[in-house]
């Protein structure tokens, strides 16, 4: 067994997206432009609905998949094909655009706390045109399990502790954790060698991860190796903890279109024009 440490550090970025929701972008920023099969990591975070409240109007995707992590809040999604949903805290939308939809994600409230993730997970070269699916997962669905004293894990995708996560037959192989450790708490994460990984603390002022202090609102890519050892800080904490299979693949990328050739690039954006989505 060899254990993982942080190979780099990155903080978040603060933008805009949509029609004009603050966040900050972790992955996908000029010093991170992607973790291989991670394209973006987005937190929207804030209680102001000015920075919230204009949502993501309809806007097409080609050739990836997106994963929605609510954590307070909610936000009604639809699509072109009449797809409906409402995303309540603790509730995921894993969605796998395929060859293209046109999306729309807006919030349904117009005070409190807003807040969440977006990533976004590339699919290889021979899955990028098929047939666009969703997982809507509900709060309900997540398993939760206390693998060790003051460690608490939310599955969303992978197996820990004799629990399976909900997402399925997602072509990297993703684990998608969301831990809660107690001040001091202690515990050893087995991952899948030959995935890439990363930590993001995003509750409490820092944890240890792989022997080294990650601090609130940073990323920390995680080397090679097949476990990971997560302590608790001085007080609680609570991170992300994100693996999935690299592609190794050649990446064109234009706005919501992801595919391996500037040809694909351009057609996808003539199939958009064109209203083959």
């Amino acid at each position: 067994m060899s254990d993982r440490h942080i190979t780099r550090r990155f903080r978040g970025m603060d933008t805009s997206d949509g029609a004009g929701v603050k966040l900050k972008r972790i992955i996908g920023q000029p010093a991170l432009d992607m973790l291989d099969p991670f394209l973006l990591l987005d937190e929207f975070h804030s209680d102001s609905a000015d920075d919230y409240i204009a949502g993501f109007p309809e806007h097409p995707h080609r050739g990836f998949e997106t994963v929605t992590y609510m954590l307070a809040g909610h936000m009604q999604h639809g699509d072109n094909h009449g797809n409906r949903g409402d995303l309540v805290a603790g509730s995921v939308q894993w969605m796998t655009a395929g060859r293209g939809i046109l999306h729309s994600e807006m919030p349904q409230q117009e005070n409190g706390l807003m807040w969440g993730f977006q990533l976004w997970v590339n699919l290889p070269a021979k899955d990028k045109m098929t047939a666009p699916r969703y997982q809507d997962i509900g709060p309900e669905r997540i398993p939760v399990v206390r693998p060790a004293d003051g460690v608490e894990v939310k599955v969303i995708a992978g197996e820990l502790a004799g629990a399976t996560g909900p997402v399925e037959g997602i072509v990297t192989a993703p684990i998608y954790l969301d831990v809660a450790l107690q001040a001091g708490a202690q515990f050893t994460l087995e991952l899948p060698t030959g995935h890439h990984g990363f930590a993001y603390v995003f509750e409490g002022e820092s944890a240890l991860v792989g022997g080294e202090q990650l601090r609130r609102s940073e990323l920390g890519v995680l080397s090679e190796g097949s476990q990971l050892q997560l302590v608790g800080g001085d007080q609680s904490s609570r991170l992300l903890v994100v693996a999935g299979r690299p592609l190794n693949e050649t990446v064109a990328r234009y706005g919501p279109f992801v595919m391996n050739t500037p040809e694909q690039i351009h057609q996808a954006i003539a199939d958009f024009r064109a209203g083959k989505f």
